[in-house]
């Protein structure tokens, strides 16, 4: 198909950010490398805490540990840059560097999305099928969850590139502080309805999906701890209530982002959306573990 009148392939891209004020740029620089020093030291210490105490080796804390490590490099595919780019008036980024950063988001999101089901799953067995427990969860079992887990999940970042590649055409600004794929096929230079199709059709898989997976399993967790005494309820709730925190936060974003009426929002809106997912999630999760966590806070304090 031939190229629209006035309209040239681009080479790169340039990320406009948050701002062209210096000093909000510098100011912006220090709050986001407070968070991803946090990230790193938060989920560098989840993992090598669950690593290191034989008393976490069970399935909760095994998929708990490749959170922690999603979360790790989700925050290092995104933060780094952008910090360069708070200190830099010069924010073009090569095409395949965008394409690269674009399909790495897209494997460790998919990735989380779908840790959080096998966690939610984990609690839904431990908690309504516990005489079944060390069978339904045992490690051979563990271990094949997990990869297919992790194959799942980057066969569906390459899906869109695969099925659809975007030709990006001039002008080459994107109104973001990443190369996210929602911005991106807006560049486009052929119709972009195809691809948005293609969108849905994986946030579905990806996200609606697991989603509510997960609200079915806590529906009959909550059947089940409804019917035990009373005194054994705050224990079972406590198990979960980490777990609730996170999938609240990370879906909630997510849904709003990848399937939510994005013609009603602003140009900024999904910017900002982006920065909550990708950048403070990341950072609150091991908080939110640990400090609700007994047996992780003690292996530290």
């Amino acid at each position: 198909m031939d190229l629209p009148i006035n309209r040239t392939l681009a080479t790169e891209v340039i990320l406009l950010g948050f701002s062209q004020n210096v000093k909000i740029n510098l100011l912006l620089f220090f709050f986001f490398l407070i968070i991803y020093i946090i990230t790193l030291f938060g989920n560098g210490f989840m993992v090598c805490v669950i690593i290191v105490s034989s008393h976490l080796h069970t399935p909760m804390y095994f998929f708990l540990c490749n959170l922690a490590f999603v979360d790790f490099f989700y925050s290092s595919s995104t933060v780094p840059k952008l910090l360069v780019d708070l200190l830099s008036s010069n924010r073009i980024t090569p095409l395949m560097i965008c394409g690269i950063q674009v399909h790495v988001g897209l494997f460790l999101g998919g990735t989380e999305c779908l840790l959080l089901v096998l966690m939610a799953y984990d609690r839904y067995v431990a908690i309504c099928k516990p005489l079944y427990y060390l069978f339904l969860m045992r490690w051979s079992i563990c271990y094949r969850l997990i990869t297919l887990v992790w194959v799942s999940s980057f066969i569906m970042s390459l899906l869109p590139s695969l099925l659809m590649p975007v030709r990006v055409c001039n002008p080459n600004q994107l109104n973001h502080f990443v190369c996210e794929v929602l911005v991106v096929i807006k560049m486009s230079c052929e119709s972009t309805e195809k691809n948005e199709i293609m969108i849905i059709f994986i946030s579905f898989f990806s996200i609606v999906f697991p989603f509510v997976f997960i609200l079915l399993s806590y529906v009959c967790i909550l059947s089940s701890v409804l019917k035990i005494r009373s005194s054994r309820r705050s224990k079972a709730f406590s198990t979960c209530s980490s777990h609730v925190t996170v999938v609240s936060l990370f879906y909630g974003t997510a849904l709003i982002m990848y399937c939510g009426p994005s013609s009603r929002y602003s140009p900024n809106f999904g910017k900002y959306i982006s920065v909550f997912y990708a950048i403070i999630i990341p950072m609150l999760n091991p908080l939110i573990y640990s400090l609700k966590n007994k047996e992780v806070t003690k292996n530290f304090f």
